[in-house]
Order: structure tokens, then C-alpha cells, then sequence
């Protein structure tokens, strides 16, 4: 059988920046451990298979499937407007193991409706957990969970940018993923690489700045996380009192995703993030199984 492959970088507008997605669209839905099979042989951070049939879309690392993916939302989409089975203006809606995700096309995006998750701030944290990561307590200035991943707001930039966590240590700790995050300063700071600094000095233009770590999934670091935003949406819309906000997740590709939270709908018991982002074609070709 041949199956016909993509890889995309999502949040980006360049190749082998962003964060890499592998992209499977198929007729009807395969099977669950041909899924698994293909996302590990793809070696990226999350796989998404796109069902036509019901458009029922399905997201998994090469370990686990999971139950919501940003960037490989918006790389389905994306390969979806490029082989013109939506174009502009169109919206497209996927059945997810999160509920239905609305995809809007517009001219410079594409536009996705996540769930904003709750935040518990009731949790108490870990000090091991800490410890593992190179956080020291005092710079710690907020904490919370949410879908059993948790929160850490620390104090400076630079710092969060220089972390190196003990991902071994991590993973004899009880998790699924945390995101460490700080608040964007106004001058340029010192980054992973050349690129990174360049990068990241030149596109200042941001609210906060944040990494993903989730080696319980076997993602190490995750370059550019949708979901993980959805849940710095409604942190920091909070800490800086607005709804329309600019992140940059500072791994060593970096990205950078917009967001705003929506109000309620009367309908609806809950709540929507926008996230919006681009993302490039980095292969395209056919999988023999």
C-alpha cells in the first residue's frame, strides 16, 4: 500500500523553522497500529492522520496518541489549502478525540479554535520537579495544571532560555508535560545559537516566551507547541489583562504563535482560543507499508 506523506513545519514561514508535523491523509482511517508505526518512523514530535470520510483527525507521538495538537492541526490544514481541498475563506471542521476543531483559511493565516483548557492553581509543586529542570524556588513567580501537564512561571527571560533539564531525572517524576514560560523583556537576550539570536533578537514583538518539555512522551522538547498555547492564553491574559497575545517558543528552531481568547458563547459552555500561524512544506512524497 502507498500512502501519500508530508512533513510541515508549523508557525513559520520558513523551512527548518517552527516545529515539524508529519501529515498522513487518507480516504477512510487506518488502522490504529499502522498509525503508531507510521508516527514512529516519521521521528518527529506528533504525527497527524486526517480521515476524509468523517473527517476525523488524529494526533500521535512516536510513542502515544494524544488528544490535541496544534501544529499538526495546522499542518493538515495547510496541506489541505495546498493541494486545493480548501482555499481561502474556507472553514473546515475536524472530529478530534478533543471535540470538533474549527479551521479557518484567511489570506496571511490559518485561524484554529481550541478548547481553553482550566487552569488549577490549587496544585501544590513538586520541588524535584524543579530541581530537575535548574529552577530555583525564588525564581518561580506563578504555578498551576492543566490536562495533567503543568504551568511555571519563572522570572527572567535569559534564564528560561538558558535552561537544561535532566530529562532522565524528569522522567522518574509523575508527568505528561510542563511549560516553563516568562514574561517578554524589551531588549535583545542571549539565545541557543547565532540563529536563534538573530532570530530572536529581531522579532521582539511578543507578550511572553515559553518552553515545552513532555519526555514522558518522549518529546524531550517540543519545538513550537499549539496546545501548550491554549493554556498560555488564558495565563497570560490574566497577568497582562489582554485577550489578543504574541508568543515565542524559545527551542532551538523557535516560533512564534498568535492567540486571542475568545469570549463565551451563550451556546457553548466553553471557551475558544484562536490560535493562528503558517507553516512550510519540507517533504512531501509516498510511504510504502
Amino acid at each position: 500500500m502507498e500512502l501519500e506523506i508530508y512533513q510541515v513545519d508549523s508557525f513559520s514561514t520558513e523551512a527548518f523553522k517552527g516545529n515539524p508535523a508529519g501529515v498522513c491523509i487518507t480516504d477512510k482511517g487506518l488502522d490504529e497500529s499502522l498509525m503508531l508505526a507510521i508516527a514512529a518512523e516519521m521521528a518527529v514530535s506528533e504525527t497527524a492522520f486526517l480521515a476524509l470520510d468523517a473527517l476525523n483527525l488524529r494526533w500521535f507521538t512516536p510513542q502515544v496518541e494524544v488528544s490535541l495538537c496544534g501544529h499538526g492541526t495546522l499542518a493538515v490544514a495547510h496541506i489541505l489549502q495546498e493541494t486545493g481541498v480548501i482555499t481561502v475563506g474556507d472553514d473546515i471542521r475536524f472530529n478530534t478525540l478533543s471535540g470538533p476543531l474549527t479551521v479557518m483559511v484567511k489570506p496571511d493565516c490559518i485561524a484554529m479554535l481550541f478548547p481553553a483548557p482550566i487552569l488549577d492553581f490549587s496544585l501544590e509543586m513538586d520541588p524535584s520537579l524543579l530541581s530537575c529542570l535548574g529552577i530555583y524556588p525564588e525564581q518561580v513567580l506563578g504555578f498551576c495544571g492543566f490536562d495533567n501537564k503543568c504551568l511555571i512561571e519563572i522570572d527572567n527571560e535569559s534564564v528560561l532560555l538558558a535552561l537544561e533539564p535532566n530529562f532522565d531525572l524528569l522522567k522518574q517524576l509523575l508527568g505528561r508535560g510542563i511549560v516553563v514560560t516568562a514574561r517578554a523583556v524589551t531588549t535583545a537576550v542571549t539565545a541557543k545559537s547565532d540563529d536563534v539570536i538573530g532570530h530572536h533578537a529581531a522579532n521582539k514583538d511578543y507578550d511572553f516566551c515559553s518552553r515545552y518539555f513532555a519526555p514522558w512522551v518522549g518529546v524531550n522538547e517540543d519545538p513550537v507547541t499549539g496546545s501548550a498555547h491554549c493554556a498560555l492564553a488564558v495565563y497570560w491574559q490574566d497577568k497582562l489583562n489582554k485577550s489578543k497575545l504574541r508568543g515565542y517558543q524559545a527551542s532551538s528552531r523557535g516560533g512564534f504563535v498568535d492567540m486571542e481568547l475568545l469570549a463565551k458563547q451563550k451556546l457553548s459552555p466553553v471557551q475558544r482560543v484562536c490560535l493562528m500561524g503558517q507553516a512550510v512544506t519540507s517533504i512531501k512524497g509516498k510511504l510504502l507499508v
